[in-house]
């Protein structure tokens, strides 16, 4: 194992991190780590591991929009209220450091939920479900990013 390899394993873990905690661009680190790795090594192996990473970061990032999206249709919540959501979460990234974007995503679907259905009894439910939604677009964010470390450090070993 080089140095390089350290140095590419560190970015990758980094990136997974960031894929929990959404601070960091989580598959885009470990995408661009592994990049470099590629470009260093000028391999066969490099690059089908490149090649083979890039399939799972697409497939990942299809993935964690339509799965999750289209369980919030199927449960009556609209892509009004999933922006309200977003929004809020935004503004939370920036007031709220670290756990700020979780707040206002919860809090801003509640909210264009109350204001749609007028009650805290049809609005809650509908906010669980958001974040279920939420919560199996980052488990599928993860497993991507975890077959894409599995295939990289595959390669290293190769």
């Amino acid at each position: 194992m080089t140095g390089l390899d350290v140095v590419v394993g560190l970015g990758v873990l980094v990136g997974l991190a960031g894929v929990v905690v959404p601070v960091l661009p989580g598959l885009v680190l470990v995408l661009g780590a592994i990049l470099v790795w590629a470009i260093e090594r000028q391999d066969a192996t490099g690059w089908i591991v490149l090649g083979t990473v890039v399939l799972l970061f697409v497939v990942g990032q299809i993935a964690k929009y339509l799965l999750p999206g289209r369980r919030l249709r199927e449960a009556g919540v609209p892509a009004s209220t999933m922006l309200a959501g977003a929004g809020l979460g935004l503004v939370g990234f920036f007031v709220v450091p670290v756990v700020g974007v979780f707040l206002g995503f919860v809090l801003g679907v509640y909210l264009a939920e109350l204001a749609r259905a007028r009650s805290h009894a049809r609005a809650w439910p509908m906010t669980l479900h958001a974040l279920r939604a939420a919560g199996w677009s980052i488990l599928i964010e993860l497993a991507a990013g975890l077959m894409m470390a599995g295939t990289w450090l595959l390669g290293v070993l190769v």
